[in-house]
């Protein structure tokens, strides 16, 4: 397709102009720029351990700056396309590990096989790092292997009489008590749980996902056969048609937004990754919110996001972006990764005792990645990898006109199940 065309179809040059507008590419030197772009700058927590991590490769390489810029989550891989697609990729590449895999198709990430054989770094037991493998090339490295937690408001479930939820059904009674008008001005003020409706179809079927794997339902089996007309994938929409047409959620809120809602005490119960801990932490509710298991079997976890370069970039920076992925990988910024992001670090080898101490609940975040890993869960369906923005797309769109026209969600799975084997012969 033309240049021209393609960014037109797409419909995000303006929204990556002014990124394109930073990407003169100069020789890897003194005063040499390095463009990052990352949808989680301002992440408490993670954002604080990319923003220790900058500085430090900085301090490493006087002369050398590195332009971090922040995408939305929702807008960030038509952005991201935009700007490869223009010839003006950033040099570090960051990318969610359900996405990545067409930018490898297209040529775009650099194959680290040649750069990590050279600095001799060891990927065994990296949790999730075979994801980062395409067509027999490692294009990037996976920086998080997780498992949801539950987040819940002690006080906003004792005040109903309530007990932490440990089933489906326990939640679902849970999440009606607890959202409320507070204030009978006829508006909701109070929910039972909370999930981003806003994004982009990867976090929205995120989202749906805490309900169709209790449910027992897979979007694709292990051989990539498509597996939505199924009881199974029934059941998991009607349960997400039920917690948002019944407005047991705020509607249109990104993430970011949700997760505040939640720490600020407007939310009983919340699923998420580690990254919620450090949100948790700064809100207005802090003293009133605890971490559990979920109550759903398996939780939602997989691989999170990757980290790689852009392959057409000179060879000068080249070896800058693979410094600054060495120095991710090390060990001291993978045991920083544990205590600052309050996360479960990839590496084997990060020291996670410091974790433990400042995050009292780390074992259980191990413990969930360990369950989602056990029954094989990722977010990316077997199958579908190349088409999976579009597949996501597709399924958010559909949740949503089952909401809005209030279909039946036996009837929604048949037409997913038609459209997604149509998008995967493509």
């Amino acid at each position: 397709m033309h240049l021209t065309k393609r960014l037109k179809a797409l419909g995000l040059a303006a929204a990556a102009g002014a990124l394109l507008a930073t990407g003169t590419i100069v020789p890897a030197a003194a005063d040499t720029t390095l463009k990052f772009v990352s949808w989680q700058k301002d992440e408490r927590g993670v954002g604080d351990w990319w923003g220790a991590l900058i500085k430090a490769f900085e301090e490493k390489h006087p002369g050398v700056k590195i332009e971090w810029t922040k995408v939305e989550r929702g807008a960030y891989s038509d952005t991201m396309t935009t700007l490869f697609a223009g010839g003006s990729p950033p040099d570090i590449v960051h990318l969610a590990s359900f996405e990545f895999q067409k930018f490898a198709d297209n040529g775009w990430l650099e194959n680290l096989d040649p750069w990590i054989e050279k600095a001799k770094l060891n990927l065994d037991g990296w949790a999730g790092q075979k994801t980062c493998e395409w067509q027999g090339d490692t294009v990037c490295i996976m920086m998080l292997y997780f498992g949801y937690v539950m987040g819940y408001n002690e006080e906003l479930l004792q005040k109903e009489g309530l007990a932490v939820p440990r089933t489906w059904d326990e939640f679902i009674a849970a999440a009606r008590k607890t959202t409320k008008d507070l204030n009978g001005d006829g508006i909701l003020d109070q929910f039972g749980t909370g999930h981003e409706t806003k994004g982009g179809g990867g976090q929205y079927l995120s989202e749906m996902l805490n309900y169709v794997l209790d449910a027992g339902g897979r979007w694709t089996d292990a051989n990539g056969k498509v597996t939505i007309d199924t009881p199974e994938m029934v059941e998991g929409l009607t349960r997400w048609k039920a917690v948002v047409k019944d407005n047991l959620t705020p509607r249109d809120l990104s993430a970011g937004e949700v997760r505040q809602l939640f720490a600020d005490g407007k939310i009983a119960v919340k699923f998420d990754g580690p990254w919620l801990y450090p949100i948790m932490q700064k809100g207005a509710a802090k003293d009133k919110l605890k971490l559990a298991m979920v109550p759903f079997d398996p939780p939602v976890g997989g691989s999170s996001n990757v980290l790689g370069m852009a392959s057409e970039i000179s060879d000068d920076r080249k070896a800058l972006v693979w410094d600054f992925i060495a120095l991710a990988t090390s060990d001291d910024f993978q045991t920083k990764y544990a205590t600052m992001a309050a996360s479960t670090p990839p590496s084997p080898r990060a020291d996670v005792s410091g974790a433990k101490g400042e995050t009292p609940h780390f074992d259980l975040l191990v413990e969930a990645a360990q369950a989602a890993a056990k029954a094989g869960v990722d977010r990316i369906p077997t199958g579908l990898e190349i088409q999976y923005n579009e597949f996501a797309k597709m399924v958010m769109e559909e949740a949503q006109r089952m909401i809005i026209q209030d279909l039946d969600p036996k009837a929604v799975a048949a037409t997913m199940q038609a459209k997604a084997e149509a998008i995967q012969k493509q």
